[in-house]
């Protein structure tokens, strides 16, 4: 929790860093004025976005001094709160709240054919019931990188490289043992690196990603799950008594070739649907098995400030496989098996 918070505060620090240095412009739609702090002249495109919100777009930030700034910037906040209590309720029923809170954040420069596109993304959801310990239902933390250089003037198309890590912040347990973790920081923790080519359309509501050549690594910081072999890794070499011979290993690295897509579609006036899938698979190790990371959500607007979704997000990793218990009561390594989480939330949402 203490990594939580930290990485709460930490994402406000960011949000209010990247406003004061690309300077804050404040739309005051009542006298439709602009307010431009520092000396910035501002060309901004004001508009709805695909989910009706209206957003600024902090284009070319020129400041009267002449230099040009070609940085663009998004801040995205969403807190999803519910909560249920019982009082004389003969149908019976345990109270609980449960809150959600989401982050994403933008910085794309863009200049002479060049394209660099970062992007932040990061959520976390508890729930708590009476008499119950507190349970982690959505732990998500995200870093994109990737610096492109167009084919030809005005194309859609670039040159591309790319970074992207993801792990989670606090320890994931099999509930209710809440004693043995069977996740935490960088356990696992993934990074891929590759170059390949992407297109993007102009309005950034289609993406799509090719890179033939891709490292994608495993990272199992704990030596506990590495030594169990968790996530992938090589697990750990034990006698016949089970004393550990030799430790497993931390991380693992793959070769292959990684696809990814992301698009935006709105499909009626207040509902956007958001798509993103991953697909990679290594060219050594049983190449055509293909690690699948698939989320779809669908985006509702109730008014400016609050939205409700309702999503579902699909994992595939045939290194992945899944300890079950046999009959007679020991835990043994099963098959690889689809993982599936649905979500639905209703809340605020804030685009700064």
């Amino acid at each position: 929790m203490k990594r939580v918070l930290l990485l709460f505060l930490l994402s406000l620090f960011i949000s209010k860093s990247f406003g004061q240095s690309f300077g804050e412009i404040q739309k005051i739609e009542s006298v439709g004025k602009t307010l431009v702090p520092n000396g910035f002249m501002p060309l901004i495109n004001t508009s709805f976005d695909v989910s009706g919100n209206y957003v600024f777009t902090y284009n070319q930030l020129i400041p009267r001094n002449g230099r040009t700034s070609f940085w663009e910037q998004v801040n995205e906040f969403t807190l999803d709160v519910s909560e249920v209590a019982f009082v004389n309720w003969n149908a019976g029923g345990t109270n609980s709240i449960s809150g959600m809170y989401g982050m994403n954040t933008v910085r794309t420069y863009r200049n002479k054919g060049f394209r660099w596109d970062n992007q932040f993304r990061f959520r976390y959801g508890i729930n708590q019931q009476e008499g119950q310990e507190l349970i982690k239902t959505e732990d998500d933390l995200e870093l994109i990188s990737s610096f492109g250089y167009e084919v030809s003037k005005n194309s859609n198309w670039f040159y591309s490289g790319k970074f992207s890590y993801k792990t989670q912040v606090s320890r994931g347990f099999n509930y209710p043992d809440t004693e043995v973790s069977i996740s935490e920081f960088m356990a696992p923790g993934y990074i891929f690196l590759g170059i390949g080519a992407k297109y993007a359309q102009p309005d950034e509501s289609f993406e799509l990603y090719l890179s033939p050549i891709t490292q994608k690594s495993t990272f199992v910081l704990n030596q506990r799950l590495a030594n169990d072999g968790a996530f992938g890794v090589r697990s750990a070499v034990r006698d016949g008594d089970g004393n550990i011979i030799r430790e497993g290993k931390t991380s693992r690295n793959e070769f292959g070739i990684l696809v990814t897509n992301e698009f935006e579609q709105k499909i009626f006036e207040s509902a956007v649907v958001v798509n993103r899938i991953s697909l990679y698979s290594d060219y050594i190790n049983n190449f055509g098995n293909i690690d699948i990371d698939w989320e779809l959500v669908f985006n509702f607007k109730i008014n400016n400030f609050m939205r409700a979704s309702i999503g579902a997000h699909i994992r595939y990793d045939d290194d992945i496989k899944i300890r079950e218990e046999a009959p007679d009561g020991t835990v043994v390594v099963g098959g690889s098996r689809i993982q599936l989480k649905q979500q639905l939330g209703i809340g605020i949402a804030l685009q700064l």
